[in-house]
C-alpha cells in the first residue's frame, strides 16, 4: 500500500436506511482489494429522519479507520459534498451515489490520472462510446437533451456527461473551485465541471457501467428547471468569487 497518498470516498445520504450498509460493506471490500492508497468512506448524511444516522455511526464505530460519518441539518448534494471535500485533508476525493449505480470496476481509472498530477479533475461518463449503460427510454433521452443544452450555452465545453454521480477531485482544485460553486443540490455536479473549465482545468472523463435506480429520489421536473436556471447563472458568471464555503447557507440560483 502507498502510504504517501489517501484518498476520500463520499457518498451522499437522504433517508437510506435499506442501502447504506450493503453499500458500505460492499464498497470496503472493494477497495481493500483494488485501491494502493490510504482510504477512507465518508458517509455524508443530509439531514435524514430515517434510521440512516444510526445506522452511518454504527459503521463509523465498527472501523473507524475506514468509515467515517458526518451529518447536515438541510437537504442537498452540494451541501454534503461541499462540507465533506472542503474539510477533507485527503490527497483526492471521490464520490459515487449510495445505490453504486456505476459499476466500482470505473474507481481506479477515475482517480489514477488525479494521483499521478496529470489531472485534477475527473467524472464519470455515461455519454462515452465505450460505456454500458442500462436506463429507461425516458431518463435517457431526458439526459440527452440536458446535455445538448449544455453544449449549446458552452460550445467549448470538452467533457459529454454533466451529470453523473462519480467524480473525483484533487485538494488542490476542490480548494479553488468548490467555493465558487453556488449551488447546494443537483446542479453541483454540472457547475463544478464548468467553473473547472472556466478556471483551466481539463476534465478527465472515464467510460463507465451504470444501471439505472428504479427507485431514484430525483424529481425530474424540479430538477430540469434548477438546472436550467444554473446553466444560465454560470453563463452569465463566468468566473465568481470564491466565496461560497458554507454547506448550511442558501446562495443565489
Amino acid at each position: 500500500m502507498d502510504r504517501s497518498v489517501r484518498v476520500d470516498v463520499v457518498i451522499p445520504v437522504y433517508n437510506e436506511e435499506r442501502d447504506l450498509e450493503p453499500s458500505v460493506q460492499k464498497l470496503r471490500a472493494f477497495l481493500q482489494a483494488n485501491c494502493p492508497y490510504r482510504w477512507r468512506i465518508v458517509i455524508a448524511d443530509n439531514a435524514s429522519v430515517d434510521r440512516t444516522p444510526e445506522i452511518g455511526q454504527r459503521l463509523a464505530a465498527q472501523w473507524p479507520e475506514e468509515v467515517a460519518y458526518i451529518r447536515l441539518n438541510r437537504k442537498g448534494r452540494g451541501r454534503a459534498l461541499r462540507k465533506a471535500w472542503l474539510e477533507s485533508d485527503a490527497d483526492v476525493m471521490a464520490y459515487m451515489d449510495v445505490d453504486l449505480s456505476t459499476d466500482l470496476s470505473a474507481f481506479m481509472p477515475l482517480i489514477q490520472p488525479l494521483v499521478e498530477g496529470r489531472y485534477h479533475v475527473a467524472t464519470g461518463s455515461r455519454l462515452h462510446p465505450q460505456s454500458r449503460i442500462t436506463r429507461s427510454l425516458k431518463r435517457e433521452i431526458i439526459s440527452r437533451i440536458y446535455n445538448f443544452i449544455v453544449w449549446l450555452l458552452f460550445p467549448r465545453r470538452r467533457f459529454r456527461d454533466a451529470q453523473c454521480g462519480f467524480k473525483a477531485i484533487t485538494r488542490q482544485a476542490a480548494r479553488e473551485l468548490v467555493p465558487r460553486v453556488a449551488n447546494q443540490s443537483w446542479f453541483f455536479d454540472t457547475e463544478l465541471l464548468l467553473r473547472a473549465e472556466q478556471r483551466g482545468y481539463a476534465v478527465w472523463e472515464v467510460p463507465v457501467i451504470w444501471r439505472e435506480d428504479p427507485d431514484t429520489r430525483v424529481k425530474i421536473l424540479r430538477t430540469a428547471l434548477e438546472d436550467l436556471r444554473g446553466l444560465w447563472r454560470v453563463r452569465r458568471t463566468p468566473d465568481p468569487p470564491p466565496i461560497y464555503t458554507d454547506p448550511e447557507a442558501d446562495y443565489p440560483d
